[in-house]
C-alpha cells in the first residue's frame, strides 16, 4: 500500500543568512508569523514547510482565515495611488518629456526598483 501523495507546497518562502542567528531563515510571508531556521538552506526550507502544515492545520482547527496563495490569486492589474501634487506634476511633465504615458513611466519606474 502506499503512502498518501504529497500536495506541492503552493505559498512562495524567502530564505535569508542570519548572522545573528548563525543560520538561514525561511519565512513564508502569507502566513504570518511562520517562519523557521535551519544551518543550511536545505534544511530551512524543509523546516518551514513543516512549520507552514503546521501553521495551516492550527488555523483550520482554530477556524482562522487561511490566505490564498499570490500565486493562486486572481488580479486585475490595477491600483489607484494617491500621490503628492507635486510629486504628481513632476511625474506627469516627466512623461510628457518622454512621450509616454504617466502609467508606462511609473510602471517602469517600479519595475526598475525592483
Amino acid at each position: 500500500m502506499r503512502g498518501k501523495k504529497r500536495e506541492p507546497f503552493k505559498y512562495r518562502i524567502l530564505v535569508h543568512y542570519s548572522r545573528e542567528d548563525e543560520g538561514y531563515i525561511a519565512v513564508v510571508p502569507e502566513l504570518r508569523g511562520c517562519s523557521a531556521w535551519g544551518e543550511t538552506e536545505v534544511e530551512a526550507l524543509q523546516s518551514v514547510e513543516q512549520a507552514a502544515a503546521a501553521w495551516l492545520e492550527s488555523a483550520k482547527a482554530n477556524d482562522i482565515e487561511i490566505p490564498a496563495p499570490v500565486d493562486e490569486q486572481r488580479v486585475s492589474g490595477k491600483y489607484a495611488l494617491r500621490l503628492p501634487p507635486d510629486l504628481y506634476k513632476e511625474l506627469l511633465f516627466e512623461a510628457k518629456t518622454q512621450g509616454t504615458s504617466l502609467n508606462r513611466l511609473m510602471v517602469y519606474k517600479l519595475s526598475k526598483a525592483m
